[in-house]
């Protein structure tokens, strides 16, 4: 009869290794920053303006090197051509892989006006995903990304996770 093999993990790509074994924080690359930007939907904008800061969660679609989203005139529309910068932040969480990663996006913030920015910008994969109308487009172009990825210690029910 066959020894059952030991379980090798897979590793995450581009995962450091040493930075997961030691609980240290791992810096990413900007280029892991995009990859794990892209890997997702939904991220938080945060926009300060008129003395207040307001943070708002929405879908966003990656393009050429900015991140793109669609709102509807009020609050965030004018915060956004107030402000002019913005920062945005998207996160997750591996859990076969016991690692939580956070990626923040600064830059200015610029809402659409030339119709061949925005005939392109309606060819984005950018649903609303309520039925209130959003007909206009922003592009936020960074100027700084950072990103970090870290082992978890323990997951909500108190365990150590699987690694």
């Amino acid at each position: 009869m066959d020894e059952p093999q030991a379980k090798v993990p897979v590793e995450a790509p581009d995962v450091d290794v040493e930075a997961r074994d030691s609980g240290a924080t791992e810096v990413l690359s900007t280029q892991q920053c995009w990859e794990l930007l892209s890997s997702v939907e939904v991220g938080r904008l945060a926009v300060a303006a008129a003395g207040d800061i307001d943070i708002f969660p929405l879908n966003f679609a990656i393009d050429d090197g900015a991140v793109m989203f669609r709102t509807a005139e009020g609050t965030k529309l004018v915060e956004v051509v107030l402000a002019g910068r913005v920062a945005f932040e998207v996160d997750g969480y591996e859990p076969g892989h016991g690692r939580a990663w956070s990626v923040v996006v600064k830059g200015g913030a610029e809402l659409l006006d030339r119709w061949s920015d925005i005939h392109h910008a309606q060819d984005l994969p950018l649903f609303p995903w309520n039925a209130s109308p959003k007909e206009r487009f922003v592009r936020i172009v960074p100027d700084t990304m950072t990103g970090r990825r870290f082992t978890v210690r323990a997951t909500r029910d108190g365990q150590a996770p699987q690694l």
